[in-house]
């Protein structure tokens, strides 16, 4: 069901200093840095770590559900933004993640990112 997760933080050098030793004594790494935002895994990054510096001290969640197919994406996109949920990204191919990354992001009624993603090859639009 949950595919990724992340948090956002204050400080992400010390934020990342902290995941990457703690995370190493239980066989995670760093798997990809944009500056910005820390993806942790075995192989692939299920946990993210990010800064956002304009935000408040309640920083949003990030949570990612599993979806099986790019339809269930942007059937996921379609009831969520019907519901009045703000769209943050419409279904889309990510490729800056990997060659299958195809999602979908908007924010729940209480400001989160939820995001639906599947990792099979992206349909062609």
């Amino acid at each position: 069901m949950i595919d990724h997760f992340g948090i956002n933080c204050a400080d992400l050098d010390a934020s990342g200093t902290f995941y990457d030793t703690v995370l190493g004594t239980l066989g995670h790494k760093r798997l990809l840095d944009f500056g910005v935002a820390i993806g942790y895994g075995t192989d692939k990054p299920d946990f993210w770590i990010s800064r956002f510096d304009e935000m408040g001290p309640n920083r949003e969640v990030h949570i990612a559900f599993s979806a099986p197919d790019a339809a269930s994406v942007r059937a996921f996109y379609d009831a969520a933004t019907s519901l009045g949920a703000e769209s943050l990204h419409e279904p889309r191919h990510w490729p800056e993640y990997h060659d299958h990354y195809y999602g979908a992001f908007v924010r729940d009624p209480d400001g989160n990112n939820v995001e639906a993603v599947c990792h099979a090859v992206p349909p062609e639009d």
